[in-house]
């Protein structure tokens, strides 16, 4: 079973980056998906890749990790261009999405400009 966790932005504004880090990868390692509202900063995602890193185990796999932000996109321009960019002015790190699995349930998170794919593996049923 995928369990799926919704966090919103507002969940995590006021934490302080370590505290985001450990919401997000204490999800993780209760197997859930988690789709975050708006998107960590780079040193918030960097640290979260070390900590991760640092936290691998028998149990614990790692985390897939995807970013989806449209201000970002190559294919907006002209007025649409401006207005995403006060939008990322006025919003900050709230535009965007952000999605973290645990590596043992997220086989990989695949993105193009239309759609986002997740695909999972297939749980290992235990024997009785």
């Amino acid at each position: 079973m995928v369990t799926l966790q919704i966090i919103p932005h507002t969940e995590i504004e006021t934490l302080s980056s370590l505290g985001k880090i450990r919401k997000l990868l204490t999800a993780a390692k209760q197997n859930k998906i988690v789709l975050l509202q708006g998107r960590l900063s780079k040193e918030e995602e960097a640290e979260l890749i070390k900590v991760t890193m640092e936290e691998i185990n028998k149990e614990f796999k790692g985390i897939e990790l995807a970013v989806i932000n449209p201000a970002e996109s190559k294919t907006i321009t002209g007025f649409k261009k401006f207005k995403s960019n006060v939008l990322t002015w006025v919003l900050g790190n709230q535009q965007g999405l952000t999605i973290i699995g645990p590596a043992s349930v997220v086989k990989k998170i695949k993105k193009d400009p239309n759609k986002i794919e997740l695909f999972t593996k297939e749980s290992k049923r235990k024997r009785k």
